[in-house]
């Protein structure tokens, strides 16, 4: 046994020194890429904080704010248009228990006059504008903003028109690939390699478990991005426990997990 820890303490204690001066140094390992764009202010659905999500009102609002990256969501209508939105049943934002892609463009129906907002819960934004919009229109009218556009399902004829709406636009570079599932992700890559992607949440349970190995600063991470709530403002639809207290705790172990490093 004592020869084992004469050769394993040394082993492990080398490791650990690599590790911590790799993690500290990563550009010893990994040349960094050049990114196109260093977003500094995001807008989450197009600036749902402010303004009704996902419109064009809202949008234009963000960009007054300086945002400088938009987050949306796309779905498939019945004519197989590119439609901004969120949620695929459309009955939290207009209040029609239908599916977007049950009915064509024209026929979806206005957003409510005010929705609550993702994390105030008790809060509400209002606008002027209530219109769903294409991505082709956001596309038009800001063709040189860095997006972030999430495919919620595996929904691959989706995915290639987006591909193919980014390519169009030539905005490979500043269009980002989001989704949480890898099999979904697997697809996007698959459907334009030159945009950027975004960590799956398998991918960042992997990244944090490789991090608290030690093993992080071995591994490259082909990802670009990660995008990841901000503990402090998670609501009850993550942590939905019935006792606040529960709730903060939950958030304050998240926070620790994610970025107490």
């Amino acid at each position: 046994m004592s020869s084992l820890l004469y050769y394993a303490l040394p082993a492990l204690g080398s490791y650990a020194l690599l590790s911590i001066l790799f993690l500290r140094r990563p550009r010893l390992l990994h040349a960094p890429p050049a990114p196109a764009f260093r977003p500094r202010l995001a807008a989450h659905r197009s600036g749902s904080g402010e303004r009704l999500e996902n419109t064009m009102e809202a949008l234009e609002n963000s960009m007054a704010q300086r945002a400088d990256l938009i987050e949306l969501d796309c779905h498939l209508t019945r004519d197989r248009v590119v439609v901004v939105s969120h949620d695929e049943n459309l009955s939290r934002q207009s209040g029609v228990n239908r599916d977007v892609g049950s009915l064509d463009f024209e026929e979806l129906p206005l957003y409510k006059e005010e929705l609550e907002v993702y994390f105030s819960p008790g809060q509400f934004a209002h606008g002027t504008d209530r219109h769903m919009v294409r991505l082709v229109d956001m596309f038009q009218r800001f063709p040189r903003v860095p997006m972030v556009v999430e495919i919620k399902g595996e929904n691959e004829e989706l995915i290639h028109k987006v591909a193919d709406l980014v390519r169009h636009f030539d905005r490979s570079e500043i269009t980002i690939w989001a989704s949480e599932k890898s099999s979904v992700m697997k697809k996007c890559k698959a459907a334009n390699p030159e945009m950027p992607t975004s960590l799956t949440v398998s991918r960042v349970v992997w990244v944090l478990l490789l991090y608290y190995l030690g093993l992080l600063p071995f591994v490259p991470i082909p990802e670009k991005f990660l995008l990841c709530f901000l503990p402090t403002i998670i609501n009850r639809t993550y942590f939905p426990f019935s006792c606040p207290a529960l709730n903060k705790l939950a958030a304050v172990a998240f926070k620790w997990l994610c970025f107490g490093a």
